[in-house]
This record gives structure tokens, sequence and C-alpha cells, in this order.
């Protein structure tokens, strides 16, 4: 017989023969940073939502037939109604950053023979966060307060009848059937209500995306033009007893903005939900008790008793030489209680908190006291 070649397959062996000098270099790749871009999440509170229930399933129609009984009559099935399209209140939502443009219900499914009923649409669920008010046409047409609260933002169509639904002692046979309904279209404004326990207030560059950034994780962006907030952010303080308070950065806001000026009113709405202020003032500019009163007298003409929440005096930029020197006057020209920090260097930092802890607390016995639940994050 002709000579045949033979393959070993030789198992490989459990560890590396080779020794270190020509071994390849299998040191774990570093993760590539994220940038600062990536990591910002914006808070959004206004969604403009189009929703369109699912159709109807049509009516069948079939006439029953066997051997020994040709003529069966009709036997033709109704079809399914359609989906409905749902908002549903859940507290692990934040904000409507996750709720999409359109959506639409199901369709149902067409009647069949031997009086089968078509099956009904599912229903498509939308999570919104607690505090989400529903509005169409400029109106309000739900608040969705609780966890687990429903609401039908769009109804799907009924289900279309089979032929087995015109029978009667006139037409023993009826051929006709009808086609499912559309389901109903709307067009919703979703606006978010509650968006966080603090408000950070203050004029352009006064260092309130410096000072969220010093105190929580949120990365809004920071530069040395006015305007720099065009989104509100919202960051979270976390504390050793597991709290978390939640601070929204709010764009600077202007003299007339109660006039829409400047941003203008679409964020100073966010003012109005937050439970106490916090009033950031830049040191270094000549007569800082100025801003402060500028401040209180948009938010009085915005919306009367804004002023009057409880709040605190943040006195940022206090490494400069300048804001050294006006803060003794600011204290003797303001009422309420002065807080001296940089959010750069991070002097004094822990006061803010702790007394941020204390406005907290006051706002969660205020609550239970009413018979409410407090916002929780």
């Amino acid at each position: 017989s002709p000579w045949k070649p033979v393959l070993l397959l030789l198992s490989p062996p459990a560890f590396s023969t080779t020794c270190a000098r020509c071994a390849k270099d299998r040191r774990l790749r570093e993760k590539r940073a994220i940038s600062e871009r990536r990591l910002t999440r914006y808070f959004v509170d206004q969604r403009k939502v189009r929703v369109v229930g699912g159709q109807g399933g049509g009516g069948g129609q079939s006439f029953y037939s066997e051997p020994r009984k040709i003529f069966g009559g009709p036997d033709g099935g109704n079809g399914g109604d359609g989906g409905h399209v749902i908002f549903k209140a859940d507290q692990q939502m934040r904000s409507l950053s996750s709720v999409f443009p359109f959506y639409q219900g199901f369709h149902g499914e067409r009647g069949g023979s031997k009086n089968c009923y078509g099956a009904n649409g599912a229903h498509v669920y939308v999570k919104v966060p607690l505090g989400t008010l529903v509005k169409e046409d400029g109106k309000v047409v739900a608040d969705l307060t609780q966890h687990g609260e429903e609401y039908i933002a769009a109804y799907g169509g009924a289900g279309g009848k089979g032929n087995r639904f015109f029978l009667s002692n006139e037409n023993r046979a009826p051929k006709l059937f009808t086609p499912g309904e559309p389901g109903q279209e709307r067009v919703l404004h979703l606006e978010l209500k509650t968006t966080a326990h603090a408000g950070l207030v203050g004029f352009p560059n006064a260092g309130k995306s410096s000072l969220l950034r010093a105190i929580s994780r949120a990365r809004p962006a920071v530069a040395a033009y006015p305007f720099t907030t065009l989104n509100p952010h919202v960051g979270i303080v976390h504390y050793q007893d597991y709290e978390q308070v939640a601070v929204a950065d709010i764009p600077g806001l202007i003299k007339g903005a109660h006039q829409n000026r400047g941003l203008g009113m679409a964020f100073l709405k966010h003012i109005e939900r937050c439970r106490f202020l916090l009033y950031v003032v830049d040191l270094s500019v000549p007569q800082p008790w100025i801003q402060l009163q500028d401040l209180k007298c948009e938010l009085e003409a915005y919306g009367g008793g804004l002023s009057e929440r409880p709040c605190v005096v943040i006195g940022n930029k206090i490494d400069l030489a300048q804001s050294r020197i006006n803060l003794p006057l600011l204290r003797e020209q303001v009422a309420e209680r002065v807080i001296a920090l940089s959010a750069l260097t991070g002097d004094n930092l822990e006061e803010l908190l702790l007394h941020l802890r204390e406005l907290y607390d006051a706002y969660v016995k205020t609550e239970q006291s009413r018979g409410q639940s407090p916002v929780k994050w």
C-alpha cells in the first residue's frame, strides 16, 4: 500500500513555555477616558409627544361548512381592540430625557373563522417621573404625582364586527363585516413639575456651575463667558446616612428676566419648583448686595412669595483679594446668612454642605407635619 502521512494533533500546553523576553506584551489596555461632553447629562423638563392608539382588527367573514352540514351559517368572529398608549409615573425616573417624540399602540388582530375573536393589541406604557404634568392645547389634563399612577394618553380603536354579528331572522347568510376603527391621535406636552430640592440662583458668571461641580458629580460646562449654562443641570449631594439632596443649576438670570429677557421665563419656572434657594453672589464685583436685591426683585415679579422661601446667600470667589474686602460689607447689608466660599479652590465647602442638610431636614419635617410625603431622590 502507498505510504500515507499521519497528522499528530498535539494539545496546547497548559501554560506558556516561551520566555518572558519573547512573549508578547499582555498588559491590560487602559480604558479610554470619557470626555466631559459625554459625561454631561442635561435635565429635560419638557417634551412634545405625539401618541396614536392602535388600530382595531377587522371582522372576519366566513361560513361554517362540513360534510353533513353544508349550510352552517356565518361564523366570522369580531376583531380585537387596539392597544392604548399609557403614561405611568415611576419614581425611578428623574427627567423626561428617555421619552420619545412618538408612541403608537399595537394593532388588534383580525377575527377568524369558527367564531374566533381576534386578540387585543398590547398597551404601550411610557414611564415618566413623578410630578409630570400632561397638557393639551395649554390645558392640564393630568397630573401624575403618585408612584404607579396611570393616564391613558390615547385610546386604541375598537375591533370590527364579523359577519356572525349581523346574523338575523331576515338575513340568515350575511356577508357584511366591518373593519377596525383607527386609534385616537393626540399631541401632548409633558412638563416636569418637580426638579430639585435646592436651586442655585444667580447672575451669569457668578460661579453656579463651578459650585455644582464641587459639591456633586454633575459636569456642567464652565467657561469665562456669560450664559455658559443653556440647559438646567441637576447634581446629587450624597450624605453618610444615604440621604440625597438634589441641587439644580439654573441658567443665569438678568434684569427683566420675568419679561422673557435673556433666557427668560423658560428657566424661572425651575426656581418656582425648588423647595429652597441658594443665592450665589460674586464677591469680587463692587457692591455685591445689589445683585441679591435684583435677584429677589426678579423672583417677586415672576411669582409672589418666591423670595420668601428658605434660602442662604453664598458669597463665591472668596479666594480673590477684593472679595475679602466686600465680605464684611455684604454681611452688614444682608439679613440672611452668608456663607463665603470658593468653588474653585474648595474653601469652606463643608459649611455649605452642613447648612444644605439643615434646610433639607427642615423641608422634610414640614412636609411630614402637613401629612405629605417629601420628594426623595
